[in-house]
């Protein structure tokens, strides 16, 4: 069972952040260079998770994870508030849709997870509606798994209560981050220890494992999470078609 009061956010003691960023670098160019070749294979997909509280970092994650890559084969949607067509339909029919064909990288901002997270703090679904959905998102992943070939890499942008609130804070005081402010961001902050349960029951009833991401310091998180993209890509059977017989 995963305690995330028992990990850490913060990046291990004896990195700097000079030697970590250049090591990103290479990372997120030689994801580039795999993503080519995934996008030329089309054999396999990849869709990768991002979730997490208020300002945990999902967009400078996307931003800098895939830095190099191509417009071709690598796309990211956000989830928001769901539509009122959306509403008319069941919680994952918005989200398949989403789903990467193969040869693609799919980067979800948010995700199907937001159905039984902010949904279950606010008390808008009960817990037999959380069980159920609980287990059509499990069921849904496995189809994707065994039906397409999509490997699933889901993260868990794990922050600290206290760096929430300098991140939150920065979008007032900062002029270039004023767009991102949000004054319900801060009262979803009130409820900070009702989602960290809602995470955790979600995380531990997940039959995809989840990856703890320590995100406090974006150097760290930038390289922790484009490290563990690199050797998923590493161990696909990354091959670039030769030419095809006429």
């Amino acid at each position: 069972m995963i305690n995330l009061s028992e990990i850490s956010t913060k990046a291990p003691e004896g990195l700097t952040k000079k030697s970590i960023k250049k090591e990103t670098e290479k990372i997120a160019k030689e994801i580039a260079r795999l993503q080519d070749i995934l996008n030329a294979q089309k054999k396999h997909s990849l869709l990768i998770v991002l979730q997490g509280m208020d300002s945990s970092g999902k967009d400078g994650t996307t931003a800098n994870v895939f830095k190099y890559c191509g417009p071709v084969g690598l796309s990211a949607y956000g989830f928001k508030k769901p539509t009122e067509e959306e509403f008319a339909h069941d919680f994952l029919w918005r989200v398949h849709k989403q789903a990467p064909a193969k040869g693609q990288i799919k980067v979800f901002n948010r995700s199907h997870y937001e159905d039984i997270l902010i949904q279950r703090v606010h008390g808008w679904i009960d817990e037999e509606k959380v069980t159920n959905r609980i287990d059509a998102i499990n069921a849904w992943e496995k189809l994707l798994i065994n039906d397409n070939g999509t490997t699933i890499l889901k993260f868990y942008l794990h922050l600290s209560h206290d760096r929430q609130g300098e991140k939150l804070q920065e979008r007032i005081d900062d002029p270039e981050k004023q767009w991102k402010h949000n004054p319900g961001d801060w009262e979803e902050r009130k409820l900070w220890d009702k989602y960290r349960l809602a995470y955790e029951d979600a995380i531990n009833r997940s039959e995809v494992p989840w990856i703890i991401a320590p995100v406090d310091q974006r150097w760290y998180r930038n390289y922790f999470i484009g490290k563990k993209v690199l050797e998923t890509l590493q161990s696909l059977d990354l091959k670039k078609p030769g030419l095809k017989d006429g």
